[in-house]
Formats: C-alpha cells, structure tokens, sequence
C-alpha cells in the first residue's frame, strides 16, 4: 500500500512537472516563430495548463474507468472555482473586465449547459465530442478577434500569461524537444496516477469516482493553481479569473469532447446525483459575485474555499 501510494504521488509529481515543461516548450517555440504573446496566452498557455486533465481523462476512460475521467473535469472545474479562484481572491481581491466578462463569462456558462446536457444524457459519445470541439474552435476564434479589436483594453492579461512562462534556450528546437519531453511527462504521470487511484479506490472500498473528484480533480488542476496564485501575487488578478474561466470552458469542451471522441463516456450515477449539480452551483456563485461589484473581494474568496472544504467533506464520507 506504502508503494501505491508513493506512485500515486509521483504520478502528479511527473503532471506538473510535464504540464510546466509543455507550456515552457511550446511559448518557448511560438516566440521563435514570432507569434503573438495574445495568441501564446489564449492558446498555447491555456491548453498547455490543462494537459494534465487531458491526458489523465484519456488514460482513464481507455483503461475502462469512467468515473474517474468524468469525475477529473467535473472535480477540476469544481476545484478551479471554489478552491483556486477563492484562493486567489484571498491573496489579492481580483478585478474584472466588464467587457472581456462578457464574452468569457457567457461562454463559461454555456459550456456548463453542455455539460449537463451530456451528463444528464448518460453517455457521452463521438456526437457529442464533435458539438463540444466546434463550440471550442468558435470560442477561440471569438475570442482572438475581440481581442484583435480591443488590444490595448484587453490583450494585457495574454501578455502577462506569457510574461509568467520563462522561456527555454535554443529558440524554435529547444522548445519543441522540451514540449515533446512535457508530452513525455505528462503521459506517464497520468499512467502512474490513474492505475494507482483505481488501486487507492479499490482497497478503500469506494468508488473511482469519489478519488477522481477528489485526488486526481485537485492534482490535475495544479498547473492552474500555480499559475492562478503567482498571477494574483503579482497583482494581476484578471490573469487569475480568465486563467480559471478559459480552463473550465476548455475542461468541457476541449478535454471532454476529445475524450468522447476517442471512446464513449458512460457517465457514474453519482455524477449525476449530486457532482455536476455542485459544479453547477459554483459557477453560478462565482458569477453572481462578479456581477454584483464586478469584483471577488477577499471575503468571497473565503465563502468560496469554506464551499469547497463542506464539498470535500460531504464526500469523504464514502471514505469510512
């Protein structure tokens, strides 16, 4: 058990640290090819953070454990707003782009709904991995050409993404071989983390679910709590609200639309019971709170982290 353990550690260990070398490598090339530091932050940065629950999904539900590839978006999205947005509105109180709210706040509830539609459907397949994917490649489109317009009002939370990336030497290679050296990472820390969870959950006598919402949620959505704490440090707080927000939508849409693609998702009754309805719930709180002051001062930072802790312990109640 001792060993089980200590893979299970080293499983997210190898995540972030492959998360951060993916991210590092390709804003490492894309400077090399000149591109943008709006269009580095808006993709490259964003999919970068959420490799870890990308690959982690995909191992899962290819390894026939659905409950945990669905409890990881469900469990990160969750942990993203409760935990990591509260967490971050406790360092520094985060401002908000009423303008860029608009479009990434809407989009954020939308891809919810889509989310419980699959959810509520039972399983998601290849059908609904197409609809997911067309509304992430509409978003970023939507997004880059409102940027394109309003650069100097909103690309600044782009630049400051980048600005947190370090660059790698070497240029255009470097950054390749260190992307495909993150890829490398990523990969097999999610073999060690979800051969190891599924072992955790079997001797403990609990669901695979449970330990995806749980263990492997919070441990995939490492790479944006960093990012999210360094970002709200620093003073940049809009980084740290469009870090959470453009991670969830592309949790939904991108994670799990690709995931469906590649093998249906047969949704866990709990999920539906109680889980998708908390995810649920958290969003609709962080966007009431944005909404009221278009601001998350630090005593809804607290309410959001005291939410997450009465989560946490509603389910480790299947724990004993």
């Amino acid at each position: 058990m001792t060993m089980t353990y200590g893979l299970l550690a080293l499983g997210l260990v190898l995540l972030v640290a492959g998360g951060d070398t993916l991210v590092r490598g390709a804003t490492t090339a894309a400077r090399s090819l000149g591109v943008s530091p709006l269009l580095i932050g808006l993709t490259l940065v964003g999919m970068g953070t959420s490799a870890p629950e990308l690959v982690t999904s995909l191992t899962a539900v290819l390894a026939g454990s659905p409950g945990i590839a669905m409890g990881n978006v469900v469990g990160s999205n969750t942990a993203n707003v409760l935990l990591i947005l509260g967490l971050a509105a406790l360092i520094s109180p985060i401002g908000v782009d009423r303008n860029a709210f608009r479009r990434d706040g809407w989009m954020l509830v939308l891809s919810t709904a889509v989310c419980v539609a699959a959810v509520v459907a039972g399983t998601i397949d290849y059908r609904w991995g197409l609809a997911m994917l067309a509304g992430l490649v509409v978003y970023l489109l939507w997004a880059w050409m409102g940027e394109r317009r309003h650069r100097d009002r909103e690309a600044r939370k782009y630049e400051h993404l980048t600005e947190d990336v370090p660059a790698a030497r070497g240029g255009l290679w470097s950054g390749l071989g260190l992307a495909i050296i993150g890829i490398a990472l990523t990969v097999g820390g999610a073999r060690l983390l979800v051969d190891n969870a599924v072992i955790v959950a079997e001797q403990m006598g609990v669901s695979d679910t449970v330990i995806g919402l749980t263990v492997v949620a919070v441990g995939t959505s490492l790479p944006e709590l960093v990012t999210s704490a360094v970002a709200a440090f620093r003073r940049h707080s809009d980084v740290a609200l469009g870090n959470i927000i453009g991670s969830n939508i592309y949790n939904v849409l991108g994670i799990l639309g690709i995931t469906a693609l590649v093998a249906p998702i047969r949704v866990p009754p709990e999920i539906i019971r109680l889980d998708i309805w908390v995810m649920v719930a958290a969003t609709a709180l962080v966007v009431l709170f944005v909404r009221t002051g278009m601001r998350i001062v630090r005593l809804e930072g607290l309410a959001l982290l005291v939410a997450y802790g009465c989560y946490i312990a509603w389910l480790a109640r299947d724990l004993y």
